[in-house]
C-alpha cells in the first residue's frame, strides 16, 4: 500500500523521532537521500552542474546539504537564495565543500534545478521572485527537481489554486503527503522517490493500491466454490437508444470473479447481450449485488424497479452513468456511484472545472453528504468513503478515455461486490484493475471498451500469481 499523510501527521512524527535523536540528524538523513536521487536523475555528479533555489526553513536546508554532498563529489553547485533566511549551517556547509552562491543568471547553463522554496508547510502559489526563478528555468527547458514536494501546491488537497512548481522529479521523505497521490497536485509531482528517514507514522487517510494489495482483496474461488457462493450479480443496463452498453457491462462483470450474471432490461437488448454472451441468465432472481444504470437516461430508466434495488438495505449497488442522478440517497443502503466529474457536476451543481481543480474536496463531501462510496472517475481515479479515508487510482491511460469504458468499470465493481469484497475496498480494485487493463490493451495504441474489457483477465491472472 502506498500511504500518504497530511503536513499535521508528519511533523507530529518528526518532532517526537527528532525528540529521541541527536540534533540535524533527521536533516542529513533527507539531504543524503536527496543526493543520492539526483545524483541517479542525472546520471552522474562529476562536472554536474546544480542550482538551488533556497527559501527559509529546514526544506531549504535539505537541499543546501545535500547540494553540500554533491559539490564533494565534483557537481558544480550554485544556491540562488530567495529569503534573507536561508538555513546558516547548510549555507555554510556547502560553502564549504566548494559550493557558491549565485544569481538566476545561472539558472540557464543548469542541468538541474533543485526546489527548495518552501517545505510543507507552505501555502498554495509563489512569490513573485520565486515565480521568476522557476519561470526562467521552465523557459530553459531545465528539469527541476521538488524537494519534498512542489513549492506552491497544497500539500493537504492536491489543489493547485496558483502558480507552482512543475517538477521532473520529487524526492520526499518519511512518507508520501497527499498531493503525491492527487491531482492536480500529483501531476505536477513527476514521479516520487520517496527516502526512508524512519519516521513512525499513524493511518494515512489517503492511500493507493498495489498489486499486492489487489491480490489480497481479491476474491480467489477454491476448491469448495460453485457458481452461487462465487456470486451472483444483478445487471439492469443498457435501452433500446444504447443496447451496447449492456454488452459492455455485461463483458465488464464476466471478467472479474463472479460466478453468474443475470440481466434484466428490455427484450431487444437481453438478445443482444444474449448474442455475446449466451451463459447470462436473463430475468431477476437471486443476487448478491447489483449494477444499475450504464446506457440508462431519465427517459429509459424503469423508476419502479430502480427504487426496489436501489432503495434495500442488505446488497451492494453500483450505480453508474444515468442511473447517479436518479438516486435517492436518503435510502440507498450500500451505494457505490461512479461519476466522472461532469456526472458530478450536475448531481450537486457545482462547474465541473472546480470539482476537476478539487476533485478530493468533492469526492469527500458527496460521500459524506450521501453516506455512500464515490468512486470519481479521471486521470487520477479518486474513490472515497462517507469517514473521509480515500483511495487514490496510481495508474491510468489517457486511451480510457473512450466511450463504453465506464461501463466496463461499472461491470467489473458490480462483480467484485457480488464476489464479497467491501464497498470501499471493491471500488478501488476495480479502477486498478481497469486502469491496468486499459494499459495493457493500449499498449499498441487506441483502444476500444471491448479491447479493455477483453484484457481484465489477462491483467488479473498477471497479478494473482
Amino acid at each position: 500500500m502506498r500511504r500518504a499523510h497530511t503536513v499535521e501527521q508528519v511533523r507530529t512524527a518528526e518532532a517526537e523521532l527528532m525528540a529521541r535523536l541527536p540534533e540535524g540528524t533527521l536533516m542529513q538523513r533527507a539531504a543524503s537521500g536527496l543526493a543520492v536521487a539526483i545524483g541517479n536523475f542525472l546520471g552522474r555528479t562529476y562536472g554536474a552542474r546544480v542550482v538551488l533555489l533556497i527559501g527559509s526553513g529546514d526544506n531549504g536546508g535539505d537541499a543546501l546539504y545535500a547540494g553540500a554532498r554533491l559539490a564533494r563529489r565534483g557537481a558544480q553547485v550554485i544556491a540562488v537564495l530567495l529569503s534573507d533566511h536561508a538555513h546558516a549551517e547548510g549555507l555554510a556547509a556547502l560553502q564549504a565543500a566548494g559550493g557558491r552562491v549565485g544569481s538566476t543568471d545561472d539558472i540557464p547553463a543548469a542541468d538541474v534545478v533543485v526546489d527548495g522554496i518552501v517545505g510543507i508547510g507552505g501555502r498554495p502559489g509563489l512569490r513573485p521572485e520565486a515565480l521568476a526563478t522557476v519561470t526562467l528555468a521552465a523557459d530553459h527547458h531545465i528539469p527541476i527537481v521538488a524537494v519534498d514536494t512542489p513549492s506552491g501546491v497544497d500539500v493537504d488537497t492536491g489543489e493547485t489554486p496558483e502558480p507552482h512548481v512543475h517538477a521532473a522529479l520529487t524526492v520526499t521523505f518519511g512518507t508520501h503527503k497527499v498531493c503525491h497521490l492527487v491531482d492536480p497536485a500529483a501531476s505536477a509531482c513527476g514521479p516520487v522517490h520517496l527516502v526512508d528517514i524512519g519516521l513512525d507514522v499513524p493511518d494515512a487517510p489517503v492511500q493507493s493500491l498495489q498489486p499486492d494489495d489487489v491480490r489480497t482483496l481479491y476474491p480467489v474461488p477454491d476448491a469448495h466454490s460453485d457458481k452461487y457462493s462465487r456470486g451472483v450479480l444483478g445487471l439492469i443496463a443498457g435501452s433500446m437508444q444504447y443496447p451496447g452498453a449492456a454488452v459492455i457491462a455485461t463483458t465488464g462483470a464476466l471478467a472479474g470473479p463472479l460466478g453468474m450474471l443475470r440481466y434484466v432490461g428490455p427484450d431487444t437488448v437481453a438478445n443482444a447481450v444474449l448474442a455475446v454472451h449466451p451463459e447470462v441468465v436473463v430475468g431477476e432472481g437471486r443476487v448478491q449485488a447489483w449494477a444499475v444504470g450504464s446506457g440508462l437516461s431519465d427517459e429509459t430508466l424503469d423508476r419502479e424497479l430502480f427504487d426496489r434495488v436501489t432503495q434495500q438495505q442488505d446488497l451492494p449497488v453500483v450505480v453508474d452513468a444515468g442511473g447517479i442522478s436518479a438516486l435517492d440517497t436518503d435510502r440507498a443502503g450500500y451505494i457505490v456511484i461512479t461519476p466522472h466529474a461532469g456526472e458530478l457536476s450536475q448531481l450537486i451543481d457545482v462547474p465541473r472545472e472546480e470539482i476537476e481543480a478539487r476533485r478530493l474536496h468533492y469526492a469527500r463531501q458527496v460521500a459524506a453528504d450521501r453516506q455512500l462510496v464515490v468512486l470519481l472517475k479521471g486521470a487520477t481515479t479518486v474513490v472515497a468513503a462517507p469517514d473521509g479515508s480515500a483511495y487514490v487510482n496510481p495508474i491510468a491511460t489517457p486511451w480510457l478515455a473512450t466511450a463504453g469504458s465506464g461501463d466496463v468499470l461499472a461491470g467489473l465493481l458490480g462483480s467484485l461486490l457480488a464476489g464479497g469484497v467491501p464497498e470501499f475496498e471493491a471500488a478501488a480494485v476495480a479502477a486498478y484493475l481497469h486502469a491496468a487493463a486499459g494499459q495493457l490493451a493500449a499498449a499498441d495504441g487506441p483502444v476500444t471498451a471491448m479491447n479493455v474489457a477483453a484484457a481484465l483477465p489477462e491483467v488479473t491472472r498477471q497479478i494473482l500469481l
